[in-house]
């Protein structure tokens, strides 16, 4: 295959709703109305501690390209498998592309988060060049043993949104979370930080995979039913990108607790529909939502959340200046076509330099 293309190895389906896979699908569309070529491999198996029908088919994948073939491996496929890839990296181009370094999951014991360490180490030490979505993340890789010469940052794209409306005259004030249920997300975090604001009056939708983390969900859904929010917390699961658009359409703010994000591709979501956002200073976070146009709080701090989300229900003025400097500022971020151009000089550098 020629440097205008490549192969893209994704765990699963490329559809699925999450950042990660959003981010692999959209770049693919940019790219193919380069003119690129990209034929995409959805792999079958449990990733990231890949079991053995996960090694089968990498494997299966990576014997089947021809020798100087470029092949670009999502970090969630390629992290806990570096078998294949050192058995086939010496003759295939291997670029690696890493959301969020495995080991870096919220929730994990000290054994997993080791084994998930050294076996990304591991992987990423064949690849020829990584792909990551942040500078903090390109700067996280040191800790991986991957030089800054072999990294190269390629934010996502932020599309133009319609301005968020609020809720319907008469109705609560309505606050979004976006994301996969999982503990990274601190969906308990924004649950106990509600708690403290039973007195006033919203309602809270959190929209995102409740199949990812199967206790969690289970965990945090009662967890809103002991503090007695059921008619004020709606939990909706992985939704349609038009459901979607409804939903932050229809709120008042955007509030995402995270621990730790790698980008944190709907914190730019809601800033490009002018929704004031309350979330962490974890990860990337801070650079993805700018002093001006958020109010950022100690990861797992549920009272500071509490007090964040307080101020700007009650103060409409502070949430208009903060909403209309989020659109401000989104208005300045690339899009997907610049993202894919971004991309794909990377990936031509890459593929084009010696391991």
């Amino acid at each position: 295959m020629s440097l205008h293309g490549f192969h893209l190895v994704v765990p699963g389906s490329l559809n699925q709703r999450t950042g990660g896979y959003v981010y692999d699908a959209c770049i693919v569309d940019g790219l193919r109305r380069m003119g690129w070529q990209v034929i995409v491999h959805e792999l079958e198996g449990a990733f990231p501690e890949a079991d053995e029908t996960a090694h089968a088919s990498l494997t299966r994948v990576l014997a089947s390209l021809p020798d100087d073939t470029q092949v670009v491996l999502d970090g969630l496929a390629m992290g806990g498998l570096p078998q294949p890839l050192r058995a086939h990296g010496l003759r295939l181009r291997i670029v690696g592309l890493v959301h969020h370094p495995l080991a870096d999951e919220t929730g994990l014991d000290s054994d997993q988060r080791h084994r998930l360490a050294a076996s990304e180490r591991d992987s990423l030490s064949v690849c020829r060049g990584v792909l990551v979505t942040s500078s903090k993340t390109a700067s996280r890789l040191s800790a991986y043993g991957v030089s800054p010469a072999r990294v190269r940052a390629v934010p996502p794209g932020t599309e133009p949104a319609r301005w968020a409306g609020g809720p319907a005259p008469g109705a609560p004030p309505q606050i979004i979370c976006v994301g996969a249920v999982i503990p990274r997300k601190g969906q308990d975090v924004l649950i106990r930080a509600l708690a403290r604001l039973s007195e006033m009056e919203w309602i809270c939708v959190c929209a995102g995979s409740l199949t990812r983390h199967l206790l969690y969900a289970a965990t945090v859904q009662t967890q809103v039913i002991e503090a007695g929010f059921s008619e004020r917390f709606r939990f909706v699961g992985e939704c349609a990108e038009e459901v979607l658009d409804e939903l932050y359409h229809s709120s008042s703010l955007f509030a995402l607790p995270s621990y730790d994000e790698g980008y944190g591709m709907a914190l730019t979501e809601a800033l490009a529909r002018g929704l004031p956002v309350v979330s962490t200073t974890g990860g990337a976070i801070p650079d993805t939502v700018p002093d001006g146009t958020g109010i950022l709080v100690p990861p797992g701090d549920d009272l500071a959340l509490a007090t964040a989300i307080e101020e700007l229900l009650t103060d409409d003025s502070r949430c208009r200046n903060l909403g209309s400097a989020a659109r401000r500022y989104a208005e300045t971020l690339p899009d997907w076509d610049q993202a894919a151009v971004t991309f794909a000089s990377a990936v031509t550098e890459f593929g084009s330099s010696a391991t």
